[in-house]
């Protein structure tokens, strides 16, 4: 099997690259000099010309904040540039995998999200991540998408290397206590995908979530960061009103996500196991099995 993906550097693109081979799939990923999502004609042509067979679009405008003043920017990368890759892998034919997120929700209630529960998005980045749903779907191939939230690695920036940066220089954080929802390692998602990839177009298509158990708050998981690397660090709860940004954050990110399970036989990953294996490869612990 050969994949093309979308993407080469980011927390999943990086992942995939890595876990493919080990499958002994092979890989054409590319970066911006390949694809660049600006330009949805570049996309589509990279599908048109592939000897693949399944497409993966990994990559996205993930800026969340900045988004809400490059609105043009995060639209053609998170909406019109996937949105023509599931146009031209349609009409060849081939399974087209997307990424997806939480933002598509508003956040309201305690309930965790089902697939085909009504979106709401609170900012840019959400709504334009929902309007690439959109576009993929209406391709009319085959598609998978999968949301998910709170992604993590030892890759690219992400809330647990934040936390161990700010470690070096403070023994006492504030963070946010009344946002919930599930860490998921990127390594997870890649071996999610990979599943998908595999089955390709032989199991029904359309939405899906995919996010780690068990569902926790921004600060719980910074005390987990900061247990598991064995740093004597304070974390003070804060509600979201403490710490103001550009754009408003769901409070509620939790994700149903049986219809993955259902489908594919795939479980939600523990998060704290993904969190030790994260920490193991940045060199904060030693031992990632006694970790979680």
């Amino acid at each position: 099997m050969k994949l093309l993906v979308f993407g080469r550097s980011g927390q999943v693109a990086t992942e995939l690259r890595k876990q493919a081979y080990s499958r002994g799939i092979l890989v054409d990923a590319l970066g911006r000099s390949e694809a660049d999502l600006l330009d949805s004609a570049i996309c589509a042509e990279r599908v048109r010309e592939t000897d693949a067979d399944v497409i993966i679009n990994a990559a996205a405008y993930t800026a969340v904040d900045k988004a809400e003043k490059e609105q043009d920017v995060a639209r053609r990368i998170n909406a019109d540039a996937p949105g023509s890759m599931a146009r031209a892998a349609a009409k060849r034919g081939l399974p087209f995998l997307h990424i997806s997120t939480d933002y598509v929700f508003d956040g309201s209630g305690e309930n965790a999200r089902n697939t085909d529960d009504p979106t709401g998005p609170l900012g840019v980045y959400g709504r334009t991540k929902l309007d690439g749903e959109k576009q993929v779907a209406a391709a009319g191939g085959w598609h998978g998408i999968l949301r998910t939230s709170w992604v993590f690695s030892a890759h690219g920036s992400n809330f647990v290397k934040s936390m161990l940066r700010l470690a070096e220089t403070r023994e006492h954080l504030t963070v946010v206590a009344d946002q919930i929802g599930g860490p998921t390692p990127a390594a997870d998602i890649a071996a999610t995908l990979l599943d998908m990839a595999e089955k390709g177009a032989n199991v029904e298509d359309g939405v899906f979530h995919y996010a780690g158990a068990p569902d926790t708050s921004w600060a719980e998981f910074a005390r987990e960061v900061f247990l598991q690397a064995d740093l004597n660090i304070s974390v003070e709860d804060i509600p979201t009103s403490a710490y103001p940004t550009p754009a408003v954050r769901p409070k509620n990110s939790r994700l149903d996500c049986s219809r993955l399970e259902r489908t594919y036989g795939l479980s939600r990953p523990n998060w704290k196991a993904g969190l030790a294996e994260v920490l193991a490869q940045l060199g904060q612990i030693k031992n990632p099995s006694s970790k979680g």
